[in-house]
């Protein structure tokens, strides 16, 4: 017999978890002095900007999901 696997939905969109995560990020950056951990920061927040503006172009409002 198979596990069944636990499929819950997150409560919040990827569009707004990546905003979250990228607003928490660059938070914690600012209260660093510079270096190379503040710098780390800086670049996972690009990332997640990155990453939150390709989901945008991959997903437009007016297309439909197949059916």
């Amino acid at each position: 017999m198979t596990k069944k696997r636990n499929r819950t939905r997150p409560a919040l969109s990827l569009q707004e978890r990546l905003k979250k995560f990228s607003q928490e990020a660059r938070t914690a950056a600012k209260s660093l002095p510079a270096g190379a951990e503040r710098h780390t920061l800086m670049q996972k927040v690009r990332d997640g900007e990155a990453a939150a503006e390709m989901e945008r172009w991959l997903s437009p409002p007016g297309l439909q999901s197949p059916k």
